[in-house]
């Protein structure tokens, strides 16, 4: 016997539940809604294993947008998340971001700051002299700029904000069923069901590939190519004798090595350069000898205080590395038009979730963007190879 539902949406992270969350919200839809979902303990998950991160500092005009969208939804969480009228703490600390730059990338540093300030982003250009004042912890050594997300840019505890979107999405009525899909099932040029590992057949009028690192292998099931897959990124917790004041924003190094402040420690990491990131499949191993060779060394000359730290935590997640160019692909199939696809996000799904559950609340509701238009990261250009370049990326 086939269960039948107006959308299925393959998987239930972050994303997931929020374009769940964000059809049910909606008074313009009116179907039933399923989400697949298969770990149900998310201990591998790469929600809660992230770092929470919301920032307004970005290149692409849409995912500024995305990101004011973001900060103010979470400002918010207890107006559109309460369940029973319970407020929403996801724990947000608006400490905001400072990317640093070199000679060399100033003027980019610039030009970004420019469109972020035309959006209405609150980022400020400090020069070294500024940068010491405000930070004085920081060495200016190499430092031509900074650009600092002095308000809507911070941190959230990232397991709340997804806990919230389920447990909304479950009081609207929507079904989450944990299993796992083996078989997409399609007709002719429409997705007619998928095939759960438990045998279970079920049936939709649209489907949705929100399965985050696994994105990929999702959509070669509808013989789709999509180039996403999982890549390990490493998080370091830090402890240092000296206290900092005032505390860390998120600081992006000129290296690319990033670290903040968390509780009363610190937490880092950087993205490996390509020789040390492969496919990370299986792989969650935390490679100590990354933080030894790369970060420390980053962070001891850029904050002098980290020349004596000691690691008291580590742990390995899963970014839905887009291989074209780390941006979302987002929106329907153009051959096959009940196919939606939202992933690739690579590291930055948790702060575009809501604005990804909403433009896929809309494309299903309505056949077009109602607020943010998003077209330029469908899935066409995948298939052309035209890649949409991000010049800060972290």
């Amino acid at each position: 016997m086939t269960q039948m539902y107006d959308v299925v949406i393959i998987g239930g992270g972050i994303i997931g539940s929020a374009i769940a969350y964000f059809l049910k919200a909606s008074h313009h839809f009116q179907g039933d809604v399923a989400v697949i979902e298969r770990d149900p303990s998310y201990a591998k998950a790469s929600t809660p294993r992230s770092l929470g991160g919301v920032r307004q500092q970005f290149s692409i005009r849409e995912n500024i947008e995305i990101g004011l969208f973001g900060v103010d939804f979470v400002k918010r969480a207890s107006q559109y998340l309460s369940v029973d009228n319970e407020p929403v703490d996801l724990g947000w600390r608006e400490l905001g971001y400072l990317f640093l730059a070199s000679s060399e990338g100033q003027r980019i540093l610039v030009e970004n700051q420019q469109l972020q300030s035309q959006c209405g982003a609150k980022i400020e250009i400090l020069n070294p002299d500024n940068l010491k004042i405000k930070f004085p912890w920081l060495n200016v050594d190499g430092i031509a700029l900074g650009s600092f997300g002095y308000e809507g840019e911070g941190w959230l505890d990232p397991s709340l904000l997804l806990n919230a979107f389920r447990a909304k999405a479950r009081a609207l009525g929507v079904t989450f069923l944990h299993d796992e899909v083996t078989e997409i099932v399609k007709h002719k040029q429409k997705i007619s069901s998928v095939i759960l590992d438990s045998g279970v057949q079920v049936g939709c009028s649209f489907l949705v590939n929100a399965a985050g690192a696994w994105g990929g292998a999702v959509a070669e099931l509808a013989k789709i190519q999509l180039p996403v897959v999982p890549k390990k990124r490493i998080i370091y917790g830090l402890d240092c004798r000296e206290k900092l004041n005032p505390k860390l924003p998120l600081v992006i190094d000129t290296s690319g090595v990033f670290i903040r402040s968390e509780g009363t420690g610190f937490v880092c990491g950087v993205s490996p350069p390509a020789h040390l990131d492969p496919d990370a499949w299986d792989d969650m191993e935390v490679d100590y000898p990354l933080f030894d060779e790369i970060i420390w060394p980053a962070i001891a000359h850029r904050i002098p205080a980290f020349e004596a730290v000691k690691v008291t935590n580590a742990w390995a997640g899963w970014y839905d590395y887009n291989t074209l160019d780390q941006n979302g692909v987002i929106g329907p199939h153009g051959e096959i038009d009940n196919f939606f696809f939202a992933n690739g996000f690579s590291g930055h799904g948790l702060q575009q979730s809501p604005a990804i559950g909403r433009a896929i609340m809309e494309l299903i509701t309505f056949g077009e963007y109602r607020t943010i238009d998003l077209s330029r990261f469908s899935h066409e250009r995948i298939i052309r190879g035209s890649a949409l370049t991000e010049r800060n990326v972290v």
